[in-house]
C-alpha cells in the first residue's frame, strides 16, 4: 500500500513487538505561566478537559489511573501493553527526585512498558536530561515538547511565555542526549494565515524531532482566546481550507519524520467553533483521499 506519510501507529508496530497505547495521567501540576513564575492565567487557548479520559483525574494516584485505563483498553485487547502518559499541563514542573517518584510509580504498574511525558521547553534542565537519558536505558521514553508555533509574536499574544528559540534548544538538547524527541503544532493561531502556516513547515522539520502532532485550533468556552473570540472575531479553518492547509504543511516536512496525527476533537460541550462534525479518523481519510487527487506525500515539496 501507498504510503503518503509516515505515521505513528506504522512507526509503534515497527517499535514494539506487540500492540501498545498510551494511558493519559493527570500527576496534579502546574504550569509556570500559570502560578505566576512567569504569568498567570496560562496559554489563552488551553482547557486540559478538553484532552483528558475521565479515568485521567489527579485526585487519583498514578497507579489508580492507569489501572483504571488498562481496564478500558484490555476489554478489547487483553494482551495490550501500556505507555504511561503524563499529559496534563507541565510534567517536568517539579525537583527532579520529585519527578523519578512519579515516573516510577508508573513504571512498577504491570504491563506497563515505558512512558511519554508532555512539557513545556522552558522546563527542562541539563540536570533533568542527565536524569532521562538514563531513565531511557530502562524503559521506552518520549519527551514531547509544546513549541505550538514558530512565530515568537504569536507565542507572546498566547501567553506561551517562552520563545521559538527555547523550543529550539529544548530539541536540540534532547536528541543529543539520544532521547525520542516529541513536538505539538497548532494551526491556525490568531494572527497567523495559510501561508504564514506552511512557511513555518520547513522550519518545524529542520528541528531534531523524532514525532510532530499537529492540529487545528479549537475554540474552548472559558478561555481566554473565547472571550477574545466573541468580542473580536478571527477567522478560523472551515475542514476543507485546513485540509488544504495540512497537505501543503506535511508535504514541505522530511520524510523521515513521525506524524502522529493532524487534528482534534474536543468534546462538543467545551469546544465553541470550529465544530466539523468528524471524527479523527474519518477527518484522514479526507485528508488521505485529498493527498491523492491532488498528488501530495510528505516531503513532497521538502
Amino acid at each position: 500500500m501507498e504510503q503518503l506519510y509516515n505515521d505513528f501507529g506504522g512507526w509503534l508496530r515497527r517499535t514494539f513487538p506487540f500492540r501498545v497505547q498510551k494511558i493519559s495521567i493527570d500527576a496534579g501540576f502546574s504550569c509556570p505561566n500559570r502560578d505566576g513564575r512567569i504569568s498567570f492565567g496560562g496559554c489563552t487557548y488551553c482547557d486540559n478537559r478538553t484532552f483528558n479520559p475521565a479515568y485521567c483525574n489527579c485526585a487519583k494516584s498514578i497507579t489508580e489511573q492507569l489501572e483504571e485505563g488498562k481496564a478500558f483498553f484490555s476489554r478489547k485487547y487483553p494482551e495490550m501493553k501500556y505507555l504511561a502518559y503524563f499529559q496534563a499541563y507541565t510534567n517536568t514542573y517539579a525537583p527532579t527526585e520529585q519527578l523519578d517518584k512519579m515516573y516510577e510509580e508508573a513504571l512498577r504498574v504491570d504491563d506497563v512498558v515505558g512512558i511519554v511525558v508532555g512539557t513545556r521547553p522552558d522546563c527542562v534542565s541539563t540536570e533533568l536530561l542527565d536524569y532521562f537519558k538514563e531513565l531511557k536505558n530502562k524503559c521506552f521514553l518520549l519527551i514531547e515538547y509544546g513549541i505550538e508555533t514558530a512565530n515568537d509574536e504569536t507565542l507572546k499574544k498566547i501567553n506561551r511565555g517562552h520563545t521559538f528559540e527555547c523550543s529550539r534548544r529544548a530539541v536540540e538538547e534532547t536528541h543529543a542526549q539520544g532521547i525520542l524527541t516529541g513536538g505539538h503544532i497548532i494551526i491556525g493561531l490568531p494572527g497567523e494565515d495559510a501561508e504564514e502556516s506552511i512557511g513555518q513547515a520547513r522550519t518545524i522539520s529542520d528541528l531534531p524531532l523524532d514525532i510532530l502532532k499537529i492540529h487545528q485550533l479549537q475554540i474552548i468556552k472559558d478561555t481566554r482566546m473565547a472571550r477574545e473570540y466573541m468580542e473580536h472575531p478571527f477567522h478560523l479553518y472551515d475542514v476543507n481550507e485546513y485540509i488544504d492547509v495540512i497537505t501543503r504543511y506535511v508535504s514541505r516536512l522530511r520524510k523521515s519524520l513521525v506524524l502522529e496525527r493532524f487534528v482534534s476533537q474536543s468534546p462538543a460541550e467545551l469546544l465553541i467553533a470550529p465544530k466539523w462534525g468528524l471524527k479523527n479518523y474519518e477527518f484522514t481519510n479526507l485528508l488521505l483521499k485529498h493527498f491523492k487527487e491532488v498528488g501530495a506525500f510528505q516531503g513532497k515539496d521538502a
